[in-house]
């Protein structure tokens, strides 16, 4: 079977990374949603996904979880996922593996709920500025350097790099972020693009028994 094992849409920001790569590079894969409960407590994603969580990706034979690993795989279909550029290719990696490994201050502070709108959290610690001003700084100064031609990071083309940072993106702004004109310039192009609307479409249909109160109560 061919399918792309995915969590909860609203709150599963690795899902979201593996669907947007699956997209760009066009693979014929079923989506198969399981509703997380948080906590690792979804006793179905370890019955399947060799490392217990999403996304898994079952393609033509090939089994691929982890993110990035997904990521490079659909690069094997739709090389446009990396500039072609030695160079740009070089920078697009290693921010792409910094998103991948860190930032834990924006995760903790900023869990991914779609259904959150422009709402800010009261207080934001150390740790969470700290990653917020990295965060804008890696955007506003790889579009300067190469992102010329087009809205994403590195131009026209929706890149691995754009792919990590995405969810970020959808957390600034349910958490009503203030960024740099051009950061916020970027993100506001992500947030138009026809698959992450669509994911965002995908996210409200989902049925309200998936809510985790978890989520929904923060403050």
């Amino acid at each position: 079977m061919n399918r792309l094992l995915i969590g909860t849409r609203r709150y599963s920001s690795w899902s979201l990374r593996g669907w947007l790569a699956v997209r760009v590079a066009k693979l014929n894969v079923l989506d198969q949603v399981i509703p997380l409960r948080g906590g690792g407590q979804t006793v179905e994603i370890h019955r399947i996904s060799p490392n217990g969580m999403v996304p898994f990706l079952e393609h033509d034979g090939a089994q691929v979880w982890e993110s990035l690993a997904i990521c490079e795989y659909c690069a094997e279909f739709a090389p446009s996922l990396w500039p072609a550029e030695r160079i740009a290719r070089a920078h697009a990696r290693s921010i792409a593996a910094e998103m991948h490994a860190g930032f834990c201050g924006v995760r903790q502070a900023f869990p991914m709920n779609l259904g959150r709108d422009r709402q800010p959290r009261p207080q934001l610690d150390e740790a969470a500025q700290k990653d917020i001003a990295t965060i804008d700084r890696i955007w506003s100064e790889t579009r300067e350097r190469y992102g010329a031609g087009g809205g994403y990071l590195f131009g026209s083309e929706l890149t691995v790099a754009d792919i990590m940072f995405a969810p970020i993106v959808t957390r600034f702004r349910s958490y009503a972020i203030a960024l740099s004109p051009r950061a916020q310039a970027y993100a506001e192009a992500i947030l138009a693009h026809p698959f992450l609307r669509e994911w965002y479409e995908l996210a409200q249909a989902e049925p309200k028994e998936w809510l985790l109160d978890s989520y929904e109560s923060l403050v």
